[in-house]
């Protein structure tokens, strides 16, 4: 029973949509728990992914993302509904804190999932959107720089992690919502294995941190339903880096962490992907 109960308490976190202002109701809004209002311009690259509702007649957010190059958008493979997807499913919203500002929406050519995803907690939770035409770079949309390879995080690093994602277990960002930032100390993965397991004293010797992702959160701030695809990002060298794509966490207050796909595992396939 443990072990089904532990089950049910691992999700993605890009089940959370919301509409435009105007029709949306009071318990369907799209923040980051523990976070507080991002400036304008202050994280260039994030971007929300939109598919439209039928019920709400317009495109509401999904998930986010971030921009990597004028043309590129990553996010999480689990935003990506099937690996044959239509391009047309999806627009991209860029270049404002509030997630409806009246933007208009970006077109995507090209939808590429990762081909060794499965399941979100199995690991290789990451894909690529190419967007129509590239968006010109401004003070309030840019690109993040990819890592390299051989990147290495500490507790003491200067990490951040944006979204418009719930703010609470229960609670809905309500209008104008703005994107919420925090920031949160990265774990080892053996700490953050250590965390779950004392949290689930039940779940034996399951090993829930694969090697391609990174746990960042500390009591009261993390990654929570609606913030999936969204960049974890690590000033280094003067230069912020991405470091991990939201991917998955826990319906619960502990352990209070992000599970996210580390980015540095995937930056050969991504620069394969860009080239193609």
């Amino acid at each position: 029973m443990m072990l089904l109960l532990l089950f049910l308490a691992v999700f993605p976190l890009g089940s959370c949509s919301s509409g435009s202002p105007a029709p949306v109701p009071e318990n369907d809004l799209v923040g980051i728990v523990g976070g507080h209002n991002a400036p304008q311009g202050k994280w260039p690259w994030q971007v929300s992914l939109r598919i439209y509702s039928y019920r709400w007649a317009s495109w509401v957010h999904v998930c986010g993302g971030s921009l990597i190059h004028p043309r590129w958008v990553l996010t999480a493979a689990h935003c990506i509904f099937r690996r044959d997807t239509d391009p047309s499913t999806y627009r991209i919203h860029a270049g404002d804190v509030y997630l409806y500002g009246g933007r208009e929406l970006l077109n995507v050519s090209r939808v590429i999932v990762h081909p060794d995803f499965s399941v979100f907690f199995l690991g290789g939770d990451i894909a690529l959107l190419k967007l129509a035409t590239s968006v010109r770079t401004t003070k309030t949309l840019a690109p993040v720089a990819l890592p390299s390879t051989s990147l290495e995080l500490s507790e003491s690093d200067n990490c951040w992690t944006t979204g418009w994602g719930m703010v609470g277990l229960f609670d809905m960002l309500p209008p104008p919502y703005r994107l919420q930032q925090a920031k949160i100390p990265t774990l080892s993965n053996a700490d953050c294995e250590q965390q779950i397991h004392d949290a689930f004293p039940g779940s034996g010797d399951r090993k829930f941190i694969q090697d391609d992702m990174i746990c960042a959160g500390r009591p009261g701030r993390r990654t929570w339903k609606g913030d999936s695809g969204g960049p974890l990002v690590c000033k280094k060298g003067g230069t912020w880096l991405q470091a991990g794509v939201v991917s998955w966490g826990f319906f619960s207050d502990q352990p209070s962490i992000g599970v996210y796909t580390r980015v540095q595992t995937y930056v050969p396939w991504i620069l394969q992907q860009m080239r193609l």
